[in-house]
């Protein structure tokens, strides 16, 4: 599986809650947000393919960059 990296700002305070937050449940800040993203529901609009919503999404993002 090929690995890409995620690199975000974010405040002070939401970096504390974060590691408090993976170090209260035993485990690493990537499995919270992995877990988190894995969670998010991709609706289906009538007969599309949710794929094709997936990678349309993704097209209009500047992942990777």
């Amino acid at each position: 599986m090929k690995e890409d990296y995620l690199r975000i700002r974010m405040s002070k305070r939401r970096m504390d809650k974060l590691r408090l937050y993976a170090t209260m449940k035993d485990t690493t800040m990537t499995h919270v947000i992995e877990d988190l993203i894995d969670s998010l529901k991709i609706p289906e609009i009538g007969n599309s393919d949710a794929r094709g919503l997936e990678e349309a999404a993704l097209s209009s993002t500047n992942i990777g960059e």
